[in-house]
């Protein structure tokens, strides 16, 4: 099977699971810790078809050849943990995807740099990335938590300047928000 019609597969499952993806206000309201509800809700959608959290690690092998009046020489050196980048969420073949709710939004250099090495390593092809839309800042106005939700952490805005920058390298990356259309107890 050619990898086009494979990545077209991890796209369609894709956007059935992100079709299913809801939350609610009681996900938004409670305190998060180490994972919130919503990254869960997102895993339960994606880990039964699959999609992984995976880590890029790798070795460089420098070869160096010297060709001498006596015939050619060859070293290797080798460079370990040249390669160590960091979790994605989640990978399935060649597609990397990565859900940043309410984390400080340096967090996306990271998540950049990630799929710019699986990229640049050939280990994926493209990779999505989801976050909040601005749309998000009325709703947490309305519950009167904007302050949990501020200017410095991930959402929309601290990431497509990054984009523009050209942060993830040659990787194709969809960027994708999430809107109050996904709450689901939101009067819409």
């Amino acid at each position: 099977m050619s990898g086009r019609i494979r990545r077209t597969e991890e796209f369609v499952e894709l956007i059935g699971a992100l079709s299913q993806f809801r939350i609610t206000t009681a996900d938004i309201l409670v305190k998060g810790g180490n994972e919130s509800q919503i990254p869960k809700r997102l895993a339960s959608l994606l880990r039964p078809l699959r999609w992984f959290e995976t880590r890029i690690r790798g070795d460089l092998v420098v070869t160096i050849e010297t060709h001498t009046n006596d015939g050619k020489e060859i070293t290797e050196t080798r460079l370990g943990d040249f390669m160590d980048g960091h979790k994605v969420d989640f990978v399935k073949d060649r597609v990397a995807f990565d859900l940043e709710w309410n984390s400080k939004d340096q967090t996306f250099d990271r998540d950049l740099y990630a799929f710019r090495a699986f990229h640049e390593a050939g280990v994926v092809s493209a990779a999505v990335l989801l976050t909040r839309s601005a749309d998000l800042n009325k709703v947490f106005k309305k519950l009167e938590i904007m302050p949990k939700y501020g200017a410095s952490t991930t959402w929309m805005g601290k990431l497509l300047y990054r984009m523009k920058a050209g942060r993830s390298g040659g990787c194709p990356v969809l960027v994708l928000g999430i809107t109050q259309n996904l709450i689901e107890d939101w009067p819409q």
